[in-house]
Protein backbone atom coordinates (compact mmCIF):
# COMPACT_ATOMS: atom_id res chain seq x y z
CA UNK A 1 0.00 0.00 0.00
CA UNK A 2 0.93 3.52 -1.02
CA UNK A 3 1.98 4.99 2.20
CA UNK A 4 3.20 8.34 0.67
CA UNK A 5 1.04 10.19 -1.43
CA UNK A 6 2.10 12.35 -4.55
CA UNK A 7 1.83 15.98 -3.72
CA UNK A 8 0.14 18.40 -6.97
CA UNK A 9 -1.18 21.68 -7.41
CA UNK A 10 -4.16 21.66 -9.70
CA UNK A 11 -5.08 24.94 -11.37
CA UNK A 12 -8.77 26.45 -11.47
CA UNK A 13 -8.82 29.51 -12.87
CA UNK A 14 -7.01 31.86 -10.77
CA UNK A 15 -7.22 29.33 -8.00
CA UNK A 16 -4.81 26.69 -7.08
CA UNK A 17 -5.63 23.93 -4.94
CA UNK A 18 -2.92 21.51 -3.04
CA UNK A 19 -3.66 17.69 -3.66
CA UNK A 20 -2.76 13.80 -3.14
CA UNK A 21 -2.11 10.95 -5.59
CA UNK A 22 -1.58 7.82 -5.47
CA UNK A 23 -1.48 5.07 -7.94
CA UNK A 24 -0.71 5.02 -12.00
CA UNK A 25 -1.61 7.92 -13.76
CA UNK A 26 -3.12 5.63 -16.51
CA UNK A 27 -5.64 4.14 -13.93
CA UNK A 28 -9.32 5.00 -14.15
CA UNK A 29 -9.51 8.61 -11.89
CA UNK A 30 -11.22 8.28 -8.59
CA UNK A 31 -11.68 11.78 -7.49
CA UNK A 32 -11.91 12.29 -3.55
CA UNK A 33 -13.93 15.14 -1.39
CA UNK A 34 -13.23 16.17 1.81
CA UNK A 35 -15.50 17.45 4.18
CA UNK A 36 -15.67 20.22 7.27
CA UNK A 37 -13.08 20.41 9.08
CA UNK A 38 -11.09 18.18 6.96
CA UNK A 39 -7.91 18.59 4.21
CA UNK A 40 -7.26 15.87 1.51
CA UNK A 41 -4.88 13.61 3.84
CA UNK A 42 -8.17 12.92 5.36
CA UNK A 43 -8.25 10.32 2.85
CA UNK A 44 -4.72 8.75 2.97
CA UNK A 45 -5.64 5.64 3.78
CA UNK A 46 -7.78 5.41 1.00
CA UNK A 47 -5.66 7.24 -1.61
CA UNK A 48 -2.84 4.44 -0.67
CA UNK A 49 -5.40 1.12 -1.02
CA UNK A 50 -7.16 2.57 -4.45
CA UNK A 51 -3.35 3.43 -6.06
CA UNK A 52 -2.52 -0.03 -5.10
CA UNK A 53 -5.52 -1.32 -7.09
CA UNK A 54 -4.37 0.06 -10.33
CA UNK A 55 -6.48 3.60 -9.78
CA UNK A 56 -5.43 6.88 -10.02
CA UNK A 57 -6.84 8.19 -6.75
CA UNK A 58 -6.45 12.02 -5.96
CA UNK A 59 -7.75 13.82 -2.78
CA UNK A 60 -8.17 17.67 -3.40
CA UNK A 61 -7.95 20.38 -0.81
CA UNK A 62 -10.85 22.17 -2.15
CA UNK A 63 -12.20 25.59 -2.23
CA UNK A 64 -11.62 27.88 0.86
CA UNK A 65 -9.24 24.54 1.87
CA UNK A 66 -6.47 25.07 -0.18
CA UNK A 67 -4.50 28.50 0.59
CA UNK A 68 -4.38 29.51 -3.05
CA UNK A 69 -8.31 29.17 -3.14
CA UNK A 70 -9.75 31.24 -0.86
CA UNK A 71 -12.23 34.04 -2.10
CA UNK A 72 -13.53 36.40 0.36
CA UNK A 73 -16.97 36.49 -1.49
CA UNK A 74 -19.07 34.27 0.04
CA UNK A 75 -21.61 33.48 -2.71
CA UNK A 76 -18.33 32.13 -4.04
CA UNK A 77 -19.08 29.03 -1.97
CA UNK A 78 -22.32 28.32 -3.01
CA UNK A 79 -23.11 24.54 -4.40
CA UNK A 80 -22.64 25.75 -8.35
CA UNK A 81 -18.90 27.06 -7.95
CA UNK A 82 -18.28 23.63 -5.80
CA UNK A 83 -19.85 21.69 -8.80
CA UNK A 84 -18.12 23.83 -11.45
CA UNK A 85 -14.84 23.23 -9.29
CA UNK A 86 -15.28 18.89 -9.48
CA UNK A 87 -15.44 19.94 -13.28
CA UNK A 88 -12.41 21.81 -13.13
CA UNK A 89 -10.58 19.07 -11.01
CA UNK A 90 -11.22 16.36 -13.47
CA UNK A 91 -10.64 18.63 -16.32
CA UNK A 92 -7.09 19.26 -15.22
CA UNK A 93 -6.50 15.72 -14.51
CA UNK A 94 -7.09 15.12 -18.26
CA UNK A 95 -10.21 13.36 -17.73
CA UNK A 96 -14.19 13.76 -18.92
CA UNK A 97 -15.28 10.39 -16.64
CA UNK A 98 -14.40 9.48 -13.24
CA UNK A 99 -15.50 8.03 -9.72
CA UNK A 100 -16.49 10.30 -7.32
CA UNK A 101 -15.67 9.27 -3.20
CA UNK A 102 -17.14 12.39 -1.02
CA UNK A 103 -17.25 12.69 2.95
CA UNK A 104 -19.31 15.32 4.73
CA UNK A 105 -19.95 18.36 3.05
CA UNK A 106 -17.91 16.76 0.16
CA UNK A 107 -21.26 13.85 0.26
CA UNK A 108 -23.61 17.17 -0.60
CA UNK A 109 -21.17 18.33 -3.60
CA UNK A 110 -21.48 14.84 -4.69
CA UNK A 111 -25.12 14.10 -4.61
CA UNK A 112 -25.84 17.28 -6.44
CA UNK A 113 -22.87 16.71 -9.13
CA UNK A 114 -24.24 13.49 -9.34
CA UNK A 115 -27.88 14.56 -10.36
CA UNK A 116 -26.88 17.46 -12.92
CA UNK A 117 -23.82 15.45 -14.33
CA UNK A 118 -24.37 11.79 -14.40
CA UNK A 119 -22.78 11.56 -18.19
CA UNK A 120 -19.65 12.24 -16.35
CA UNK A 121 -20.10 9.69 -13.39
CA UNK A 122 -18.81 6.10 -13.36
CA UNK A 123 -19.58 5.57 -10.02
CA UNK A 124 -20.76 7.74 -7.00
CA UNK A 125 -19.66 6.45 -3.16
CA UNK A 126 -21.15 8.65 -0.51
CA UNK A 127 -19.76 8.65 3.17
CA UNK A 128 -22.30 10.01 6.19
CA UNK A 129 -24.16 12.13 4.20
CA UNK A 130 -27.87 11.20 3.30
CA UNK A 131 -29.11 13.13 -0.22
CA UNK A 132 -29.73 16.21 0.46
CA UNK A 133 -33.19 16.20 -0.15
CA UNK A 134 -33.85 13.17 2.36
CA UNK A 135 -32.23 15.49 4.91
CA UNK A 136 -34.08 18.20 4.32
CA UNK A 137 -37.25 15.81 5.02
CA UNK A 138 -35.47 14.57 7.89
CA UNK A 139 -34.74 17.75 9.39
CA UNK A 140 -38.69 19.05 8.73
CA UNK A 141 -40.48 15.86 9.87
CA UNK A 142 -37.76 14.51 12.52
CA UNK A 143 -37.14 17.03 15.59
CA UNK A 144 -34.10 14.87 16.93
CA UNK A 145 -32.30 15.59 13.37
CA UNK A 146 -33.49 19.72 13.34
CA UNK A 147 -31.60 19.86 16.69
CA UNK A 148 -28.49 18.04 15.35
CA UNK A 149 -28.29 20.43 12.85
CA UNK A 150 -28.21 23.05 15.34
CA UNK A 151 -23.95 23.63 14.62
CA UNK A 152 -25.37 24.61 10.65
CA UNK A 153 -27.36 27.34 11.69
CA UNK A 154 -24.81 28.73 14.65
CA UNK A 155 -21.95 28.46 11.53
CA UNK A 156 -23.91 30.37 9.35
CA UNK A 157 -23.92 33.77 11.57
CA UNK A 158 -21.81 36.36 9.65
CA UNK A 159 -20.33 38.12 12.76
CA UNK A 160 -17.73 35.96 13.39
CA UNK A 161 -19.47 34.43 16.76
CA UNK A 162 -18.55 30.85 15.44
CA UNK A 163 -14.73 31.72 14.97
CA UNK A 164 -14.81 32.84 17.88
CA UNK A 165 -16.38 30.04 19.47
CA UNK A 166 -14.06 27.07 17.45
CA UNK A 167 -10.79 29.17 18.56
CA UNK A 168 -11.08 30.07 22.05
CA UNK A 169 -9.62 28.11 24.74
CA UNK A 170 -6.31 26.77 21.94
CA UNK A 171 -9.11 25.69 19.77
CA UNK A 172 -10.81 23.75 22.47
CA UNK A 173 -14.03 23.01 20.67
CA UNK A 174 -13.07 22.62 17.32
CA UNK A 175 -10.76 19.63 18.59
CA UNK A 176 -14.06 18.23 20.33
CA UNK A 177 -15.76 18.32 16.98
CA UNK A 178 -13.22 15.09 15.99
CA UNK A 179 -14.93 13.33 19.56
CA UNK A 180 -11.53 11.26 19.57
CA UNK A 181 -12.61 9.44 16.23
CA UNK A 182 -9.66 11.43 14.51
CA UNK A 183 -5.97 10.14 15.29
CA UNK A 184 -4.69 12.88 17.44
CA UNK A 185 -1.83 13.95 15.10
CA UNK A 186 -4.55 14.30 12.01
CA UNK A 187 -6.70 16.83 14.47
CA UNK A 188 -3.14 18.45 15.44
CA UNK A 189 -2.73 19.04 11.55
CA UNK A 190 -5.88 19.91 10.83
CA UNK A 191 -5.77 22.54 13.81
CA UNK A 192 -2.91 24.30 12.41
CA UNK A 193 -4.22 24.38 8.75
CA UNK A 194 -7.50 25.81 10.20
CA UNK A 195 -5.73 28.80 12.34
CA UNK A 196 -3.99 29.90 9.36
CA UNK A 197 -5.66 33.97 8.97
CA UNK A 198 -8.71 33.33 7.11
CA UNK A 199 -8.74 29.69 6.96
CA UNK A 200 -11.82 28.76 9.50
CA UNK A 201 -13.69 31.58 7.74
CA UNK A 202 -13.48 30.26 4.50
CA UNK A 203 -14.49 26.81 5.38
CA UNK A 204 -17.44 28.05 7.47
CA UNK A 205 -18.33 29.98 4.13
CA UNK A 206 -19.68 26.45 2.37
CA UNK A 207 -22.53 26.82 5.33
CA UNK A 208 -23.03 30.77 4.27
CA UNK A 209 -22.70 30.31 0.64
CA UNK A 210 -25.75 27.42 0.77
CA UNK A 211 -29.55 27.79 1.26
CA UNK A 212 -31.15 28.85 4.14
CA UNK A 213 -30.28 26.45 7.67
CA UNK A 214 -33.41 25.95 8.52
CA UNK A 215 -34.46 24.63 4.76
CA UNK A 216 -30.67 22.84 4.51
CA UNK A 217 -32.06 22.37 1.09
CA UNK A 218 -29.04 21.63 -1.38
CA UNK A 219 -29.91 21.82 -5.03
CA UNK A 220 -29.65 17.70 -6.18
CA UNK A 221 -32.24 16.08 -7.93
CA UNK A 222 -32.46 12.37 -8.95
CA UNK A 223 -29.51 10.58 -8.97
CA UNK A 224 -29.30 7.30 -11.86
CA UNK A 225 -25.68 6.92 -11.18
CA UNK A 226 -24.75 3.41 -9.31
CA UNK A 227 -24.13 4.53 -5.76
CA UNK A 228 -22.37 3.33 -2.70
CA UNK A 229 -23.38 4.82 0.46
CA UNK A 230 -21.85 4.25 4.11
CA UNK A 231 -23.14 5.94 6.92
CA UNK A 232 -21.99 5.41 10.98
CA UNK A 233 -24.43 4.15 13.03
CA UNK A 234 -23.02 6.42 15.91
CA UNK A 235 -23.09 9.80 13.66
CA UNK A 236 -23.79 12.51 16.21
CA UNK A 237 -25.05 14.97 13.27
CA UNK A 238 -26.73 13.21 10.56
CA UNK A 239 -29.00 10.35 11.73
CA UNK A 240 -30.85 7.01 10.71
CA UNK A 241 -34.40 8.95 9.18
CA UNK A 242 -31.94 10.29 6.93
CA UNK A 243 -29.97 7.94 5.72
CA UNK A 244 -32.55 5.45 5.22
CA UNK A 245 -34.63 7.68 3.24
CA UNK A 246 -32.04 8.42 0.90
CA UNK A 247 -32.84 5.03 -1.18
CA UNK A 248 -35.78 7.15 -2.47
CA UNK A 249 -33.65 9.18 -4.40
CA UNK A 250 -31.46 6.88 -6.10
CA UNK A 251 -33.03 5.64 -9.29
CA UNK A 252 -29.76 3.60 -10.17
CA UNK A 253 -27.82 0.75 -8.63
CA UNK A 254 -27.74 1.50 -4.94
CA UNK A 255 -26.10 -0.10 -1.99
CA UNK A 256 -26.61 1.20 1.72
CA UNK A 257 -24.01 -0.14 4.20
CA UNK A 258 -24.36 0.91 8.36
CA UNK A 259 -20.99 0.98 9.82
CA UNK A 260 -22.13 -0.26 13.17
CA UNK A 261 -20.49 1.44 15.80
CA UNK A 262 -18.38 4.22 13.85
CA UNK A 263 -19.60 7.85 13.85
CA UNK A 264 -19.29 10.72 11.44
CA UNK A 265 -15.50 10.31 10.87
CA UNK A 266 -15.37 7.61 8.47
CA UNK A 267 -12.82 7.80 6.14
CA UNK A 268 -10.11 8.49 9.44
CA UNK A 269 -12.04 5.88 11.79
CA UNK A 270 -13.09 3.10 9.52
CA UNK A 271 -10.69 2.85 6.64
CA UNK A 272 -10.06 -0.65 7.03
CA UNK A 273 -13.89 -1.45 7.10
CA UNK A 274 -15.00 1.17 4.01
CA UNK A 275 -12.04 0.46 1.73
CA UNK A 276 -12.96 -2.85 0.76
CA UNK A 277 -16.25 -2.44 -0.37
CA UNK A 278 -15.99 1.37 -1.95
CA UNK A 279 -12.98 -1.39 -4.10
CA UNK A 280 -15.57 -3.83 -4.48
CA UNK A 281 -18.25 -1.07 -5.79
CA UNK A 282 -15.82 0.32 -8.43
CA UNK A 283 -14.80 -2.91 -9.66
CA UNK A 284 -18.79 -3.54 -10.26
CA UNK A 285 -18.88 -0.31 -12.22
Amino acid sequence: MVTDPEQLTLTVGTHRHSALAAGPESGELVLLLHGWAEFADSWTAELGALGAAGYRAVAVDQRGYAAGARPLDVDQYSVRHLITDVIAFAAALGRDRFHLVAHDWGGMVGWAFASAHPDQLRSLTVLTTPHPAALHRAATDDTRQFRDLGYVRFFRSLDGRAEASLLADDAAELRAAYGDRVPAELVERNIARLTEPGALTATLNWYRGGPAADEFDIPAGRISVPTLYLWGSEDPYLGRTAAELTRSYVDGAFEFVVVEGASHWLPEEAADFIVPRILAHLKRH
